[in-house]
């Protein structure tokens, strides 16, 4: 019997061995891998600018001897490329939206990965074609509206008006300039830019979040809704799927047609900078300038000088030139006709892009 026990005890520590030995194994496998890699940056340095179109040389830099596994970039959360090592991955940039765009690195070891971002600033690559205009035909405009919106649609214009107790939407004859049909705002809402998309006239407000959505024919109020894009309600346009606003940054939103949630943005860039203060939209701003974007990049492909459109010498004594600036634009579509006008001008103008 005591013979037979000790057999049994042998045979389970010869059981245990084998485990031992694997975790042995194990624990000294863990202390001689890879080093985990420290002392990790990436280039180029956060706030390089570039013009749309260079090449980024993107690298990550970390201690010699160290070996990843495989480096995955993205650009905004987005994957462009992999390397297998620490090599350089040449990004293009033709396609990319102007503004800041995040680069990241995720760097794999042995089954972990570690990130590190940097940022760039992309400008637009060329310059703006330089335009002026041609006055085609001048048109009377009611001094009382402060212009804020400016749409023109099966002969008609449509118009957003601003202030405090003045704010309306209005449809206008465009050869007597009366409005043959008003809806006041409430007195506390500042009416800004309009679109109309599936025969709706959306309305955006100033400062109070609040957007109204009418019915193009019948100027009945169909719906409002709350939105929290950027600082302000400026401008709006659409391109018959999205809609677009700005609020006063060089930002412009996108939003759904059909609930006006936000679906992205992009930021506008000349070839020197951010241009702020972008105003009145339209599919095709205020400093006497209007801006030919790119939609789907944010570059400024045109500036359109509009000084003098209603010379200064022209209107009233104490005139406020100030407040009632150039803030209106209007696409005829169909008669391939352009409309511009100011807050409280007397002339809606016709107008023609001539390129400098």
């Amino acid at each position: 019997m005591a013979h037979s026990h000790v057999t049994y005890h042998m045979k389970k520590r010869l059981k245990l061995i084998p485990t031992l030995i694997v975790l042995l194994l194990f624990i000294w496998g863990c202390n001689n891998s890879s080093k985990q890699i420290e002392n990790i940056s990436i280039s180029p340095e956060a706030g390089t600018i570039y013009k749309a179109g260079d090449q980024v040389a993107v690298k990550v830099h970390y201690s010699p001897g160290i070996k990843s596994d495989s480096i995955v970039y993205l650009v905004d959360s987005v994957k462009v490329g992999s390397q297998k090592d620490s090599t350089a991955l040449s990004l293009k940039t033709d396609t990319m939206p102007v503004g800041p765009r995040v680069i990241t690195a995720k760097v794999y070891q042995g089954g972990k990965s570690q990130e590190i971002s940097t940022n760039i600033v992309l400008f637009a690559a060329k310059p703006p074609v330089q335009y002026t205009y041609k006055i085609i035909k001048v048109y009377p405009h009611d001094t009382s509206s402060y212009t804020e919106g400016l749409e023109y649609h099966d002969g008609y214009l449509y118009e957003s008006t601003g202030n405090p107790g003045h704010s309306t939407l209005r449809k206008v004859d465009l050869e007597t300039g009366k409005a043959i049909q008003v809806v006041k705002l409430d007195n506390k809402y500042f009416g800004e830019g309009i679109t109309m998309i599936d025969n709706k006239i959306i309305q955006l407000t100033y400062r109070e979040k609040k957007g109204f959505v009418y019915d193009k024919n019948t100027f009945k109020l169909l719906n409002t809704f709350s939105y929290y894009t950027g600082i302000e309600g400026w401008g709006m346009c659409n391109d018959g799927k999205k809609l677009f606003t700005d609020d006063s940054t060089n930002r412009i939103w996108f939003l759904d047609k059909n609930d006006y949630h936000e679906t992205g943005f992009i930021d506008v860039y000349d070839n020197k900078a951010k241009i702020d203060s972008v105003n009145e939209l339209e599919y095709i701003d205020t400093r006497d300038t209007i801006l030919v974007i790119d939609p789907k990049t944010g570059a400024v492909l045109q500036r359109v000088d509009m000084k003098n459109l209603w010379p200064l010498a022209d209107r009233p004594a104490n005139y406020d030139n100030t407040q009632n600036v150039l803030n209106g634009i209007a696409w005829d579509e169909k008669g391939q006709r352009l409309f511009v006008t100011g807050k409280k001008w007397p002339h809606l103008y016709q107008v023609k892009f001539v390129k400098k």
